[in-house]
């Protein structure tokens, strides 16, 4: 199994990357990775790690994509940056799937734009992993797209749901759906989260109604819809509210000997909470939607994250992600195409 790797891409590029790429291949004997990005500086970081694995090889690429560039001028101008190029190896299919912790924007652009979208699919939406004390759920969208039609929001859904039962949550067949609002009934929310009420509600999917800010932790299901904008400001809340928390309690903690002594009995249980919210153990973000296998690791990816990326797009490839969502779309479709119109529930 051949992937693409945008080892220019992330905050710590090529260092993080290349490490993440050797760790990689020594775990998973299936896996050949291309490197790509400025050959030089790549296997600089390659000798480091005394490797001369033969399934690792670079491809150069001269330019880079850096974090304050415009997405769509930065595919279009440096054709010749490491995501143009990993993402045309998707295309041209030397490799299987790409993986990048660069430009976000240039990822979904670039995805897009080379490898278009899924038949009857509207818009490609990032999902990304979130864990709770029971389970793990997947929220999408997380920004790829900021405006998005309920038709989007109901290919969302069911890609979700795919990605869910086949490569997060194996043990659960039928995973359970929530429309992000901001109430539990039907007629809650604004005029567009009730339009993809009505539309979820028609779906071949376990769909169980509207989410609130408050249940996605406490009572969490199992795939949460919503557009880009909302998903985003979720995934940052979340993201910078945990990392405050853990800030919160080391600063009280350390204030008097009895406290410590407290946190060091607690040790553990602070560890175990620590590797259920540290985003490098879940790999990276599915680009869903696009017609090829994408992942998006966090732009300050540790080589273990870029190995779990990896690990990620491997998995997806293995379950045929994209032939799942073909099919599973078309029979939406269908079953579309043979219901009456109705109205959106009052509110």
């Amino acid at each position: 199994m051949k992937i693409a790797l945008d080892a220019m891409g992330g905050d710590y590029a090529p260092v993080n990357p290349v490490e993440g790429a050797v760790a990689a291949v020594r775990e998973f004997p299936d896996l050949e990775l291309i490197l790509v990005g400025q050959e030089e500086r790549i296997r600089e970081e390659l000798e480091k790690h005394g490797t001369n694995e033969e399934r690792i090889r670079v491809h150069h690429a001269a330019e880079v994509v850096e974090m304050g560039d415009n997405a769509v001028q930065a595919v279009r101008r440096k054709k010749d940056s490491s995501i143009n190029r990993a993402v045309d190896l998707v295309k041209s299919g030397d490799a299987e799937a790409v993986v990048t912790a660069g430009h976000t924007g240039a990822l979904v652009t670039a995805a897009t734009l080379k490898l278009r979208r899924l038949p009857g699919i509207g818009r490609a939406g990032i999902a990304t992993v979130m864990p709770t004390e029971t389970n793990l759920f997947l929220l999408i969208d997380a920004g790829a797209n900021i405006d998005a039609s309920p038709d989007h929001l109901v290919g969302y859904a069911i890609m979700g749901s795919i990605y869910s039962r086949l490569v997060i949550n194996r043990d659960v067949a039928e995973p359970r759906v929530g429309l992000m609002s901001i109430g539990s009934e039907a007629g809650k929310g604004n005029e567009f989260t009730r339009s993809v009420y009505q539309h979820l509600s028609g779906a071949r999917i376990n769909f169980v109604g509207n989410i609130e800010g408050h249940a996605l932790f406490n009572d969490p299901v199992e795939v949460v819809v919503c557009d880009g904008f909302v998903g985003n400001v979720v995934l940052k809340t979340a993201e910078s509210l945990a990392t405050a928390i853990f800030l919160w309690l080391k600063n009280e903690l350390s204030k008097n000997p009895m406290r410590y002594a407290g946190a060091m009995l607690a040790k553990d249980a602070f560890k175990a909470i620590r590797k259920k919210t540290n985003t490098e153990e879940y790999g990276g973000m599915p680009l869903l939607g696009v017609n090829g296998i994408c992942i998006k690791a966090h732009g300050n990816s540790s080589p273990k994250a870029i190995k779990n990326a990896l690990r990620v797009a491997r998995e997806a490839v293995e379950q045929k992600i994209n032939d799942r969502i073909i099919k599973e779309i078309s029979q939406y479709d269908e079953q579309k195409q043979l219901q009456p119109e109705t109205t959106a529930p009052a509110h």
